[in-house]
């Protein structure tokens, strides 16, 4: 009966994310569009500016200095202002491409993936996510990913949600760390995750790492084997772990290390093989 309720979760689980799946690959193909107006719009402003500073260029000894002086700056402001909204409208079209990229994955296709990308992507969103469930939490994230990487074949949408699952527990174990030296006043603690991405040896190194709790040596030496949560009831179901463990190990035919001090923090690293 036991085996049966754990099937029945992952069951589930696997329902709530190929739901969500098709959720916000919906989403992100909406938002496409109007993101790409406001991408496109923003190009032809920074054409109009560049003719009206011509315009005031060839003005020069015709309107007041003054009045030449402010019309130049505030087209400069409307410049860096257009840069900008450029910059960040690419940066979101950006990540709604990755989204629909591995919402339309078939099941277990692996795809090439720029797995820097992937990770700082994912890191973002899960941070995000807390902030918007907690104002206050806050953590410093450090990233490390080896330049001029290739693209890797793994199965995108699998890799993505182990990634969160890691991520996520990082950031609960950061914020119980945090209530806990906020109560005894110590404020050197800060609050830092890091994620590293490079390659070694034929294999894919990802390493996400914390400053947290950590996890007490009888947790850890069951995390993949049983169903275990140190998440109140209703806030986990204690499926992320054996979930990450059938993506890493079954279905890319990796390996996961974990090293952790009760009260210091936990890194994990994923280790899988490159495939030619």
């Amino acid at each position: 009966m036991t085996e049966l309720e754990i099937l029945r979760k992952q069951l589930l689980e696997q329902q709530k994310f190929a739901s969500l799946g098709k959720l916000s690959a919906g989403i992100a193909h909406e938002i496409q569009n109007p993101l790409n107006f406001v991408i496109n719009f923003s190009k032809m402003s920074e054409r109009l500016l560049a003719d009206l500073k011509d315009i005031v260029s060839d003005l020069e000894g015709k309107i007041d200095e003054d009045d030449a002086a402010d019309l130049e700056d505030i087209a400069d402001d409307l410049s860096t202002n257009m840069e900008k909204i450029k910059e960040h409208g690419e940066r979101a079209i950006s990540i709604i491409q990755g989204i629909l990229l591995i919402s339309r994955g078939k099941t277990g296709e692996r795809l090439p993936t720029d797995i820097p990308h992937l990770v700082h992507e994912y890191v973002w969103l899960a941070y995000h996510s807390q902030r918007a469930n907690d104002k206050s939490f806050n953590v410093s994230i450090k990233e490390d990913y080896q330049e001029g990487m290739e693209k890797v074949m793994v199965i995108p949408q699998d890799l993505s949600r182990a990634i969160l699952n890691v991520v996520n527990n990082a950031y609960y174990a950061i914020k119980q760390r945090t209530v806990k030296e906020q109560e005894e006043k110590n404020e050197s603690y800060v609050p830092t995750l890091s994620v590293a991405v490079s390659t070694e040896s034929g294999k894919l190194v990802i390493v996400i790492s914390d400053n947290g709790t950590g996890i007490p040596a009888d947790i850890r030496e069951r995390l993949f084997r049983e169903t275990i949560t140190t998440k109140p009831i209703g806030q986990g179901t204690g499926l992320g772990m054996q979930i990450t463990h059938d993506i890493i190990v079954n279905n890319h035919h990796g390996e996961i290390t974990i090293a952790s001090e009760e009260g210091e923090g936990t890194s994990f690293t994923f280790l899988i093989p490159i495939e030619k």
